[in-house]
């Protein structure tokens, strides 16, 4: 089963697809920039030691991300 969440809830070595991205203006464009576009897959690598930043797998590298800003992703995943 798949359901959507934001990338803030995904949990380390999780994988999903971007469906969503939320945030605009600068931010927005930051995202995309990035190469977190609308179907691309994830994997979120691991965490900071309290949490914020995460890091993210995409394509062939490595990116960090605040939580503020991964909240602004929507992610397809796989349940259970």
């Amino acid at each position: 089963m798949k359901k959507i969440i934001n990338m803030r809830q995904m949990s380390d070595n999780q994988k999903g697809i971007i469906k969503k991205i939320s945030a605009t203006g600068e931010m927005g464009r930051r995202i995309r920039e990035m190469g977190l576009v609308t179907d691309n897959e994830i994997q979120i690598q691991g965490r900071a030691p309290l949490k914020d930043p995460v890091a993210v797998k995409i394509k062939d590298y490595v990116l960090t991300l605040r939580n503020d800003e991964a909240s602004h992703i929507m992610v397809e995943v796989e349940t259970g």
